[in-house]
């Protein structure tokens, strides 16, 4: 992935400044024999190369998939681990080592918890580390409390990084996602707009110029009753010509009305194309009668409220909606791999979704069970479509 993607940028440098800063934390143990007076014993040297990189598999992997979208025990587990390795690094190695891992985590915390629990969890692994500092021979709790402090410190700042980081890319994605729905919802207007100038037009060409050729096909049919000779040879010819231009007059305006297509399905592809997560898959027929700009507003609203369920509490990876139209109306359906739940509270969003489908004559079903997802069919009578 580039490095300067706008939208990636925040979650790749946290990735590779922690990764570095492990890196440089490292360093010690390929030196240990130049550090260490009386270098360490086979297995304490081995056991701290085996919680360094425990700290360092656990980091690279919880950060490959930021933002975090696992459950808080998993996310408390991941943090646990990495504080664990830190501390016993510093046990092991009889320093302070381990304060620069929890830098690290200190990094990673914003991601993980959210601001107070994570906010106790930075103080807290501090005040242990002072605990393992202060166990270290000819260390002082007046010394291992100043190194403490230290850490604290820097620690806050780390954290501050990260939770400005984590901010500023919800930020982007938010912006993203009202960019895609505002074009979504613009392209729609913009059919409505051409749709009611298209029916203007129509409906002035069958009341004005319509009125008229039929008043001049009558007076022409009485005047072929009234002249003789030449004459009505050239009124016939008129009464003829001007019933082909009724009727074409006539047609042109069914075509007019006829042609007034919704295009749901472009709306639907830029909608999505600014939502970068979940992972959404559309299934849209290749033709799309829609002809009522409202309907076709109500089903992009039904889509939209999905992606948000999606998004904000389901957790989910991969969100799949599918349109069918038949002879009774056309039905849209959304589903994703979320982690579903029990029991379906309607907020203002599934409210608002029943209340315009409602208007229309429509319906809204929810399907949803813990592991198993979330269903959204929302449907529309064909009768109410023209």
């Amino acid at each position: 992935m580039n490095l300067l993607d706008d939208r990636q940028r925040p979650i790749e440098l946290l990735r590779y400044a922690g990764g570095f800063v492990w890196l440089c934390a490292t360093i010690p143990l390929f030196l240990m024999h130049f550090w260490y007076e009386e270098p360490l014993g086979t297995e304490p040297y081995l056991g701290w190369w085996i919680l360094h990189l425990v700290f360092g598999f656990t980091y690279w992997n919880q950060v490959r998939s930021l933002p975090v979208r696992t459950g808080l025990a998993h996310r408390m587990l991941t943090v646990s681990v990495l504080t664990i390795s830190a501390l016993g690094a510093s046990m092991i190695a009889q320093t302070a080592i381990g304060g620069i891992l929890l830098l690290i985590v200190a990094g990673l915390l914003p991601w993980m918890l959210p601001v107070v629990p994570a906010l106790g969890w930075l103080v807290g692994q501090n005040v242990l580390l002072v605990l393992v500092i202060n166990n270290i021979p000819d260390i002082s709790f007046s010394n291992a409390a100043f190194t403490g402090g230290l850490f604290l410190g820097i620690s806050g700042f780390a954290f501050m990084s990260g939770l400005v980081a984590l901010r500023q890319h919800a930020a982007r994605d938010e912006l993203r996602k009202v960019n895609s729905e505002l074009r979504a919802t613009q392209a729609l207007l913009a059919d409505n707009t051409r749709i009611a100038e298209r029916v203007r037009i129509a409906r002035e060409l069958h009341d004005l110029v319509g009125h008229h050729l039929t008043a001049l096909t009558l007076n022409l049919e009485v005047a072929t009753h009234l002249v003789e000779g030449k004459a009505l040879e050239h009124v016939q010819q008129a009464h003829s010509l001007a019933k082909l231009l009724l009727a074409d007059v006539r047609e042109v305006v069914s075509d007019m009305r006829l042609d007034d297509k919704v295009d749901l399905a472009a709306a639907l592809r830029t909608l999505v194309g600014g939502t970068p997560e979940p992972s959404i898959h559309l299934d849209l027929p290749s033709e799309l009668a829609l002809t009522d700009p409202v309907r076709a507003q109500v089903l992009l609203r039904c889509a939209q409220e999905m992606i948000t369920n999606s998004v904000r509490h389901a957790r989910a990876d991969n969100l799949w909606i599918s349109l069918v139209q038949d002879e009774e109306g056309v039905a849209l359906t959304a589903r994703d791999d979320g982690r579903g739940v029990d029991e379906v509270k309607a907020g203002n969003g599934l409210n608002g979704m029943k209340e315009r489908l409602g208007h229309l004559g429509g319906e809204l079903n929810i399907e949803t069970r813990p592991g198993a997802g979330f269903k959204l069919h929302a449907w529309v009578p064909a009768e109410t479509l023209g």
